[in-house]
């Protein structure tokens, strides 16, 4: 396997809501937010299975597929035995981007529960890579709304898929491949409720550390009033030394 060198960033924020139920990994080769929901501590404790079930893949260059099915499947039973009180009925969402080798040489899997999102910087151009798993994408695909109705429908935050509460729904994943110059973004509904895709394309495409980008993410989601948490994790594949 060539070589890939990543440079990456993440940063959250409660903005206006009592405590903050996001949680996020940023260490190779995963990089992930997940957004708890379901009570305080079932929020949070929701997306800390996730995160933690994730972190077990890190530690070396790549991983696989399988191996982060399997890590949510874990995460999902987990979360559904929870036991206590403000536990019941704790869920969570996932979005992210894990380096793979499936023999074929470095590949992005993109993986997602819910409507936490990636997002690709590639070429000049912002990419949202995840599909929503929520009643407005389900009302878009079915062309019963456009994407500027839904930004501002009632039902915009009601999900269809999240870890831990209802059908066992698998993950979504996608494989793209790892170009220099590439930036992947992942991100809760916290900032993508906030801002529109042309004003993340604009924080994104400035030069700069992830690390600085990423609070600049955030930073603007809050300047809003930022009703949720936001929680950002930016990886920048770098340009290939001669």
């Amino acid at each position: 396997m060539a070589p890939v060198e990543l440079t990456w960033g993440a940063a959250t924020a409660t903005g206006q809501r009592e405590d903050n139920q996001d949680r996020f990994l940023a260490e190779p080769p995963i990089f992930a937010v997940a957004d708890g929901m379901g009570g305080h501590a079932g929020g949070a404790a929701a997306a800390e299975v996730v995160v933690q079930a994730l972190k077990a893949l890190t530690g070396s260059k790549t991983t696989t597929v399988q191996r982060i099915r399997l890590a949510l499947q874990r995460a999902d039973g987990e979360i559904r035995a929870f036991k206590g009180p403000g536990l019941g009925g704790a869920g969570t969402t996932v979005a992210g981007v894990a380096l793979v080798d499936e023999g074929n040489g470095p590949q992005w899997a993109v993986f997602h529960v819910g409507d936490s999102r990636v997002y690709r910087w590639h070429d000049g151009q912002l990419e949202q890579i995840s599909t929503d798993h929520s009643v407005v994408q389900e009302l878009i695909d079915a062309g019963y709304i456009s994407d500027e109705i839904a930004a501002t429908h009632p039902q915009r935050h009601i999900i269809t898929r999240a870890l831990g509460v209802g059908a066992r729904n698998e993950a979504d994943i996608a494989l793209l491949p790892v170009l220099p110059g590439d930036r992947l973004l992942a991100c809760s509904d916290g900032l993508t409720g906030e801002l529109g895709d042309e004003r993340i394309a604009e924080l994104v495409a400035v030069a700069g550390r992830p690390a600085d980008l990423a609070e600049g993410l955030v930073a603007a989601a809050d300047t809003t009033g930022a009703r949720d948490n936001s929680t950002v994790v930016l990886v920048t594949v770098e340009p290939q030394r001669p």
